[in-house]
């Protein structure tokens, strides 16, 4: 059966009312969204009565796309083309009218802003799928979605002007200190607070959240859907759902987000303070996610006290709260040589006047973790916790910044768009983890709450087989960079290399004069014959 004139038309108004990117003519772009729309029956319990899935072909390439029911007699199959051309497409389901049927459209190039989804690159760090280096800057705003709409607003309007190109994200409404206040909708259909049907879920709800990913998605901001999370305690009772109703939840969530290209998944947010929860649960949860995303999104988890699993093959990237690591970047580097994969420090406390001790980090504490972080060679995240007579604070419902970090943090984007596109790594950590870049052609040099007067030009030997070659007589330039006055300055002449036992000094002795003040860095860069 070909796809009737009702889908086309209710699948058009759809997307008209949500921005994604069907083009007239069956056009997509490429890593845009591609939905068939159907109607259906709406008997019985449509949201486990009746399955639906779609095989998306092109050639010898398969892909297969769980749909699901959005309300009101409407059926859909969402799919993210990754390959540019013609694709086929062929329905199966349990309902006769919705089985079977076919059709075809076209992939086109993607707009300049699409890169498409993130992907892990050179094993430690990211990069879109077009190859566009990603240099990861997030923030958090658990539960900014689950506010009133203006206060929503606020937040991406914020959005837009801040450095952030992450944003950690609650599915589940929050209920924590200074968030006690109930959302406009809920996830599934019953009566607030806890009498609900776990086999119905509230489709109003999940279109609310999807336009929210498009909207960060329009903004260049990844959103890092946290799927579970602590903080309910029975209040709603989604933290103790039985697990045919987690499993159903996560297929649900799978079949309608998995098509969007900014998606990242975080199985949970402090998973081990989650009572109710084990391991094996979260371990059944990592492995659904992974075996059912048509789109391959990164999977990641987040720890309270106790570190998940991380060696698990499903697991992309490790998400990890811990202040105290970041305080020091060879601390911080040991992770990446326990897991080999990229390393987000997501949670190393906040910006704010808190009265707890996770939420009382000076601006200036915040941004040292931060370059402690990137030299070694890893990334860490941004959360900022004001007080506020009105309890609107931006690390759970988001807002407006007040914090003194962002405007540092967009001078530390510039420095990591500055650097190789191969991402910042650890160059001599056996001695000096205040040293990363890429051997022989970039260096990265943070002194931290050091306040040095001079220091001697001296380059690590490169690790055997990494980096560009030295030489003697290869020249380099020096800036000299303050990243809390958030300025560079460039160091006078060049300065050419000679050969050492360990290292590579200028060839003349010469040291540089430093400004002796804490938070001070030095961009090194190689001068191409």
């Amino acid at each position: 059966m070909k796809l009737n004139r009702f889908a086309i038309c209710a699948g058009l108004l759809w997307l008209l009312t949500t921005g994604l990117s069907l083009q007239a003519g069956g056009m997509v772009e490429q890593w845009g969204v591609f939905q068939i729309i159907l109607p259906g029956p709406t008997n019985g319990n449509p949201f486990v009565d009746t399955t639906l899935s779609a095989r998306f072909t092109q050639g010898d390439m398969s892909v297969d796309a769980t749909g699901f029911y959005d309300g009101d007699g409407i059926y859909c199959v969402r799919f993210m083309p990754d390959r540019l051309g013609e694709w086929h497409y062929t329905t199966a389901s349990s309902v006769a009218n919705l089985d079977h049927i076919s059709g075809d459209f076209t992939v086109v190039k993607p707009a300049a802003e699409n890169h498409g989804p993130v992907r892990v690159a050179n094993t430690y760090h990211f990069a879109y799928a077009d190859g566009t280096p990603y240099k990861e800057l997030g923030t958090t705003c658990y539960a900014w979605v689950n506010q009133d709409e203006a206060l929503q607003e606020q937040t991406l309007k914020t959005l837009a002007a801040a450095p952030f190109n992450k944003l950690r994200m609650c599915v589940f409404p929050k209920r924590y200190d200074w968030n006690t206040n109930e959302p406009p909708m809920y996830p599934f259909a019953g009566i607030p607070t806890t009498n609900w049907d776990f086999t119905r879920f509230n489709p109003e709800f999940f279109r609310h959240f999807e336009q929210r990913i498009a909207d960060l998605q329009k903004l260049g901001i990844e959103a890092d859907i946290i799927l579970f999370h602590p903080y309910d305690e029975g209040h709603w009772g989604f933290d103790r759902m039985p697990a045919s109703a987690d499993d159903r939840y996560l297929r649900y969530v799978l079949a309608r987000f998995s098509a969007y290209r900014n998606v990242w998944w975080s199985l949970a947010n402090e998973y081990d303070f989650m009572k109710k929860k084990t391991e094996a649960d979260f371990v059944r949860f990592g492995e659904i996610i992974s075996t059912n995303d048509p789109s391959h999104h990164l999977i990641s988890i987040h720890n309270g006290q106790k570190m998940f699993n991380h060696t698990l093959p499903w697991i992309t990237h490790v998400s990890v709260q811990n202040g105290s690591a970041v305080e020091d970047a060879g601390r911080a580097e040991l992770f990446r040589d326990i897991y080999r994969k990229p390393v987000v420090f997501d949670e190393v406390k906040y910006e704010g006047n808190l009265p707890k001790r996770w939420g009382n980090l000076s601006a200036e504490e915040l941004v040292f973790r931060f370059w402690e972080g990137t030299v070694a060679g890893t990334y860490v995240g941004h959360g900022e916790t004001y007080l506020s007579p009105d309890n609107i604070i931006w690390w759970s419902k988001g807002g407006v910044l007040k914090g003194q970090s962002p405007a540092r943090l967009a001078f530390l984007k510039q420095v990591l768009a500055d650097s190789p596109a191969e991402g910042i790594d650890p160059i001599d950590k056996w001695q000096d983890p205040t040293i990363a870049g890429q051997p022989g052609k970039y260096y990265l040099i943070y002194f931290g709450k050091q306040q040095p007067a001079t220091w001697e030009f001296k380059l690590p030997k490169p690790p055997l087989g990494k980096g560009a070659p030295l030489t003697n007589g290869v020249a380099f330039t020096v800036e000299i960079l303050d990243t809390w006055n958030m300025t560079v300055t460039p160091v006078p002449g060049k300065f050419k290399v000679k050969k050492g036992d360990y290292s590579y000094a200028d060839e003349a002795g010469r040291s540089i004069e430093l400004p002796g003040k804490p938070y001070v860095a030095l961009r090194i860069k190689r001068v191409e014959d």
